[in-house]
């Protein structure tokens, strides 16, 4: 048997042990080792369970809260949705064919440095640069090699200068900010005439984003050009003023990228230097993976409709179009067609499971219930309520499913993320009920499990198929730049979504107040200032050299980005109240770009 690290070992089944979450005298404990195979689940941890011998159906008064809350607002729309094959076919013949001029184009490109960022900044943001992903790499390299030498040849103007920063820095290459130093005055602030470029406030602003701690210049810049965009955009023409006000509602680092290839295209085609080649190639681009998404769509509704939820759990949120919202914000490429269904999928099990543990079951039911997830034995599951059973059996069915590619190793990580996802809801159902606040330490520790990042990327590993042990113990090993995903999601979830009419008890603002004893403003602010710092930390572990693949490392930025998706509506839970968000997914999933 190989021991890689301390944490882990590998036999037939895979074994994690990791601590637990928790130690309170009232919940749950969970074991000190989550075990692939139930089967071999402890004495110690059975003990923990406390499994109940018998449900308490005099609570049943507390049922359904959710019940009253709106229906989907799609119904079976998308599976009427569904294109031909032959129509993806010749889209793509279509896409193909000028996929080779544009390619050439950015080559050419590469002359001159300032045509050759200005080039790739575009493919960026209008989406296309993931078909050329070999030849920007190759590009950047370059330029980056060569950069000291570059910059000390020419005096680049602003626009350029922040483009080429925030590309570097996406792609990985830790360019210094001491670049945009020759824009500040002998007083150390920035000069007043750079607001006349408003390109190249914009640039920078975008490039802000990109900060790393201890990048004190670029704090300062973000506040001066957030200051002087909110000025510039009340002068501005009517195309400008849209374009600088979505970018202050959410930068493009930080955006859901189908959002913001879906906001530049506007802003792009009204350009007076518009480039017709590139903008058709981008809108055929744009179109075709629509068509792809509504293939998506129309499969994942024929499940839906098998799977027949409405009937068996009538207080859960029905959210089937939504889920794959979060699925396409976490990756929109055409090769990760298989990862969005699945993402698609374990959204709703997980919404179920959401649900189940916040609105319908007892303590003593949900208790039976994590046992029955732990050690699936049919004494045990047949004591549950119907729900219950119906929910276990659709978990079983998902992780056990043919189309997961076969193995058995990232099935059974999917199976055991549920298993802890599970547990970290029961020991929120526990605080919830008997109105007890954890400490903030303690609920972000069990707010890295809810935050759900750990299920839905072993969704996404079962998706690709060279993606396997390496990635999964990368997940587990918990690094900087997956504990800013999962404590960004929550977190961002827990500040700006309105829970409370839903009973939703505790979140992180309880949590801090009274562990810090400050008021819920205070402590809002001090969670806002916990997000840009797990931003920061996440830019700095995209810096290359990276220990996991940037395929990865993308996915879970994406992951983050998709959290902003429910949240775009400070007031309203998004999800649960989604016929807000009706307009922006029939932009992106039904209505075409004119071409």
């Amino acid at each position: 048997m190989a021991v890689l690290t301390p944490k882990y070992k590998f036999r037939l089944y895979v074994t994690f042990e990791v601590k637990p979450l928790l130690h309170l005298p009232h919940t749950i404990r969970l074991p000190k080792k989550l075990h692939f195979c139930h089967s071999e689940m402890s004495n110690n941890t059975q003990a923990n369970m406390a499994v109940p011998t018998s449900t308490t159906p005099e609570q049943d008064i507390f049922r359904g809260c959710l019940k009253n809350l709106p229906n989907s607002v799609w119904g079976q729309t998308f599976a009427s949705l569904c294109p031909h094959d032959s129509e993806l076919e010749s889209h793509s013949k279509e896409v193909e064919a000028l996929k080779v001029k544009v390619k050439n184009m950015l080559l050419h490109s590469t002359k001159e440095l300032t045509e050759n960022i200005q080039f790739i900044n575009l493919l960026c943001r209008l989406g296309v640069s993931y078909h050329f992903e070999d030849e920007i790499n190759e590009q950047l390299a370059h330029i980056f090699t060569r950069l000291p030498k570059l910059l000390e040849d020419n005096d680049y103007d602003l626009c350029i200068l922040a483009n080429l920063f925030r590309i570097l820095r996406q792609y990985g290459y830790k360019m210094t900010c001491d670049v945009f130093k020759k824009f500040k005055d002998g007083d150390g602030e920035f000069k007043e005439g750079i607001t006349n470029d408003v390109k190249g406030i914009l640039s920078l602003y975008e490039a802000c984003f990109l900060a790393i701690h201890g990048e004190d210049m670029l704090d300062d810049a973000l506040a001066f050009t957030r200051k002087h965009l909110e000025i510039l955009a009340e002068n501005s023409s009517p195309r400008l003023q849209k374009h600088i006000r979505n970018s202050l509602m959410c930068a493009s680092h930080r955006n859901i990228e189908r959002i913001d290839v879906l906001q530049y295209i506007s802003f792009y085609e009204e350009d007076e230097y518009v480039d017709q080649t590139l903008l058709k190639f981008a809108k055929l681009d744009y179109n075709g993976l629509q068509l792809l998404y509504k293939k998506e769509l129309s499969l994942l509704s024929s499940w839906w409709k098998n799977l027949n939820v409405a009937e068996n759990l009538p207080y859960v949120r029905d959210r089937l179009v939504e889920g794959y919202m979060w699925a396409l914000g976490s990756c929109f490429e055409p090769q990760y067609s298989l990862s969005r269904i699945l993402i698609s999928k374990y959204v709703t099990v997980v919404t179920m499971l959401d649900d189940t543990y916040d609105s319908y079951g007892t303590i003593d039911e949900l208790r039976l219930f994590t046992a029955a997830l732990q050690r699936p034995t049919k004494e045990v599951v047949d004591k549950l309520p119907e729900p219950m059973k119906f929910i276990y059996k659709a978990i079983f069915e998902l992780t056990e499913n043919d189309e997961n590619q076969g193995c058995s190793c990232k099935t059974t990580f999917a199976s055991e993320m549920m298993l802890e996802l599970a547990m970290a809801y029961n020991i929120e159902t526990i605080w919830q009920k008997e109105r007890k606040a954890p400490s903030f330490d303690e609920y972000m520790r069990n707010g890295k499990v809810t935050s759900t990042y750990d299920i839905l990327t072993s969704a996404f590993i079962l998706g690709v198929e060279n993606m396997g042990m390496k990635e999964m113990l990368w997940i587990r090993n918990d690094s900087k730049i997956i504990i800013g995903a999962k404590l960004y999601t929550r977190f961002l979830n827990d500040v700006i979504k309105n829970e409370t009419k839903r009973g939703d008890f505790p979140k992180a603002i309880d949590c801090y107040t009274i562990q810090y004893g400050v008021s819920e403003d205070e402590a809002t602010e001090a969670i806002f200032k916990i997000l840009e710092n797990k931003w920061k930390e996440m830019n700095e572990e995209l810096m290359k050299p990276t220990t996991i693949s940037r395929m990865l490392l993308k996915y879970t930025f994406n992951y983050a980005r998709a959290s902003m998706l429910f949240c775009l509506n400070k007031d309203i839970d998004l999800y649960t109240y989604a016929h807000n968000m009706k307009p922006l997914i029939t932009s992106l999933l039904i209505n075409p770009l004119p071409m």
